[in-house]
């Protein structure tokens, strides 16, 4: 027996109580026991390389290349995308595309290339392939974006998944972003980031995160480029940044080098401006789920028990003070036994009536799923699934038992579309509560087991839509497929209703199904910082709607911190405030008459932009930009703003300049080209550039770009257009996209240009025949200075 196990153990009972220490103890014991049977030891592995190009085939949008070890296959799909796989590898089966695999694009072929290799010539991109099965990937002029050196595959003797490893290089310049929400972020700096969804809090090093994915955005002087390696085992990628005039004069690349223990080798490369590659992205994998209206808004989370009477003081309270508020979200501790789709009767037993009460108040309620099922004969959820065969089994064929809050627990394989049928009619009896949307919590899966990795064996098996396989693959799809579930339930339950269903952890293509809280980021100031990073990597990795719980998790945050991550958080996509174990209030009133005041003026902004955010998210539907943006956006080769990491745009309209530090009372705000007026004091401000400006507790800076036009909410609650006055002599413009309620009815995108006429800003709107009236209320700022 492992010594550190066994303290581990004894911590375990001490911490959380004999009966369920013991539970977590034997939880750990068999989870090792189910590995030790389940899965085949490695053995010896024999290294491998692809060898010496033998052969082309050419074939639609490209062609197979053969060596003398292995194959790759490479396409050029119509909207420019570019895959290649070894091993016959195909772009299909995959959870992250979204339907069927793109058409080639006819007009890509694969031709010679210099020194024995060949290459397959794209509009957007060249792949070229080397004797020796090096790839690279080429802008139209030639230049250089990224090369893959040939990869290595070790093989055990005894057969099995190979573990491969891909070197890849990059321009010295280039700048690494994605991987998931990474607290990091959102530029990657050296270091090692694991692949493996991960629960905050775990104590797993290597940059854990709850939700990860092998998508690297690389943004370099040359041209900007998204690749995604997809396969969804166990792995971690190794970046390094590159270093201009390195030994000798000589330009040293930056590398990434990715290790996987497991699936195909095949990548997908998208190459352009960043607003091209994530629409490439998006029409991949998926387009961006829109969120119901009131999802837009002011959401307010509570994990603690309570009850009915402690939910009403909370609502009554944001009224009271004038406080927007559009819902709330109950967690675990409402439940009866923290036992999922039920209820604790004594301290809920009106749930449905206060759901009704709040809903008058324009409040909504959400409540807490997590994947553990109690494993209690008697249980409907549990008699369900076992009627149903719906629970994961190991490699015996016995269920997996596991411990979770309820005790012990079971859990279904969302892998399998019977058993996603099967959960997602589990959310009509929420429905029938009174909720309106959903948060998923402990979705990794999580495991409460004492020691070891905190999630279900490895050797555990699932369906894989029946390819077969263990919980090494299926791990980090896990949450996805719980988020599908969800959503296709919902659709089916509630049709007339855009769903609302909150991740904690993902991979590639969970946008289709919703957003992510963006894990369990720390209390503190390093916490408030991390949570952007959290969220504009997501939005690069193509998942637009997710934030952070302002003030963090496990403390109590002061009135300053609170207060300027509620000033950020009013600025990003998602907007949850939140009460916690040991995070104390998490209400404003609770900081004090000062804090209080300063943070209504703060949600009352985001109330008055809750129009602009509506666009937002059926652009990023449209398009797959993400709402919150790098200040790098639209500037991609400005070197200054790519290193900037403590500002975003929202949308190309505003950017947003939040407070990090503690104490401050100015700080220095980097602009992108252009005009910027601060929207306090409307002065101007020219950019490219660094700026000064005032960070009193009342404000966080924020600019608005010269000539924007963007809907907000007026003073009598309808929609008007807020225009900033272009530069003298230039025009601007911008959109709105009228919701059309929380259904599916397709809205219309409305396009306005802003241009001087008469000596004063005007504004039209795109018609089908020309420019007409902008046919709404518009309000013209930024003319105090001319």
């Amino acid at each position: 027996m492992d010594g550190r196990d066994l303290v581990r153990s004894v911590k375990s009972v001490g911490s959380v109580g004999a009966g369920q220490g013991l539970r977590t103890v034997r939880a750990a014991w068999r989870r090792r026991r189910s590995d030790a049977v389940g899965l085949t030891p490695r053995g010896v592995e024999r290294a491998r390389v692809p060898g010496v190009l033998r052969e082309v085939e050419p074939g639609p949008g490209g062609g197979v290349v053969r060596f003398d070890r292995s194959e790759l296959r490479v396409l050029v799909a119509a909207n420019g995308a570019v895959f290649w796989g070894w091993d016959g590898a195909a772009p299909e089966p995959s959870y992250a595309l979204a339907g069927r695999c793109p058409e080639a694009d006819p007009r890509a072929a694969l031709e010679p290339d210099k020194d024995g290799g060949w290459r397959v010539v794209a509009e957007r991109a060249t792949v070229a392939v080397s004797r020796h099965g090096a790839v690279e990937v080429r802008t139209p002029g030639g230049v250089t974006l990224r090369r893959d050196l040939p990869p290595r595959w070790w093989e055990p003797d005894g057969g099995g998944r190979a573990r491969w490893m891909q070197r890849s290089e990059v321009a010295a310049d280039a700048r690494f972003f994605g991987l998931g929400g990474r607290a990091a972020g959102p530029r990657l700096r050296d270091g090692r980031y694991r692949l493996w969804n991960t629960a905050p809090g775990s104590g797993s090093g290597d940059g854990a995160s709850s939700l990860t994915m092998p998508v690297q955005l690389v943004v370099a002087d040359a041209g900007t480029h998204l690749v995604f390696y997809d396969s969804s085992w166990d792995g971690a990628v190794v970046l390094r940044e590159g270093q201009e005039g390195a030994g000798s004069g000589h330009d040293r690349p930056g590398t990434s080098v990715l290790r996987m223990d497991g699936g195909p080798l095949r990548c997908w490369v998208a190459v352009g401006t960043p607003a091209r590659v994530l629409r490439v992205w998006a029409a991949l994998t998926g387009a961006p789920a829109v969120p119901p209206a009131w999802a837009l808004g002011h959401q307010h989370a509570r994990w603690a028990s309570g009850d009915e009477d402690e939910v009403r003081r909370i609502v009554a309270g944001h009224l009271e003070r004038g406080l927007p508020l559009d819902a709330v979200h109950l967690g675990a501790g409402h439940h009866d036994g923290h036992r999922g789709f039920s209820v604790d009767p004594e301290r809920y037993p009106k749930l449905p009536q206060l759901a009704e009460e709040m809903r008058r108040d324009g409040v909504r309620l959400v409540s807490a799923v997590a994947p553990a099922v109690a494993a209690v004969p008697g249980d409907a959820v549990y008699d369900g699934g076992v009627a149903a065969d719906a629970f994961v089994r190991d490699a015996t064929g016995e269920v997996v038992r596991d411990a979770g809050r309820p005790g012990d627990v079971v859990f279904p394989d969302v892998t399998h579309a019977r058993v996603r049928a099967w959960w997602g009619r589990l959310y009509e009896e929420r429905l029938t509560q009174g909720f309106a949307g959903f948060w998923h919590d402990l979705d990794e899966p999580t495991s409460f087991a004492a020691f070891g990795e905190a999630t279900l064996p490895r050797s555990a098996r699932h369906w894989l839509e029946g390819r077969g396989g263990d919980h090494r693959e299926a791990h980090n799809v896990y949450a996805l497929c719980l988020a599908r579930a969800a959503h296709e339930g919902l659709r089916r339950l509630v049709p007339e209703q855009r769903p609302f269903v909150l991740s904690r952890a993902g991979w590639a293509g969970t946008q289709r199904y919703g957003g992510v809280r963006s894990g369990d980021v720390a209390a503190g100031w390093p916490g408030l910082r991390a949570s952007l990073g959290l969220v504009l990597g997501l939005g690069l990795c193509g998942v637009p709607y997710s934030g952070a719980d302002v003030g963090g998790r496990g403390g109590s945050p002061s009135p300053e911190l609170y207060l300027r991550w509620l000033q950020m958080a009013a600025y990003l996509p998602l907007l949850r405030t939140w009460t916690g174990p040991r995070a104390g209030r998490g209400e404003p009133w609770a900081f004090g008459d000062e804090i209080l005041g300063h943070a209504r003026v703060a949600l009352e902004e985001r109330r008055r932009l809750q129009p602009f955010f509506m666009t937002l998210a059926h652009l990023a539907r449209r398009t797959g930009a993400p709402y919150a943006r790098p200040v790098w956006w639209t500037a991609p080769e400005d070197r200054g703003l790519r290193d900037c990491e403590d500002a975003f745009l929202l949308g190309d309209c505003l950017l947003v300049a939040p407070v990090l530090e503690p104490g401050a009372d100015r700080r220095a705000v980097r602009l992108p080209p252009g005009r910027w007026y601060d929207t306090v004091t409307e002065r101007v401000h020219e950019g490219p550039g660094r700026v000064l400006v005032d960070t009193s507790l009342a404000r966080i800076p924020v600019f608005a770009r010269a000539g924007a036009v963007f809907p907000v909410r007026g003073a009598d609650g309808g929609v008007e257009l807020e225009v900033w006055a272009p530069a003298p002599g230039r025009t601007g413009g911008g959109q709105y996209v009228p919701d059309t309620g929380d259904g599916w009815a397709e809205a219309t995108v409305e396009w306005y240009t802003a241009r001087w006429r008469d000596g004063r800003p005007a504004v039209e709107r795109e018609g089908a025949d020309g420019p007409v009236e902008a046919g709404r209320p518009v309000r013209v700022r930024g003319l105090a200075e001319r």
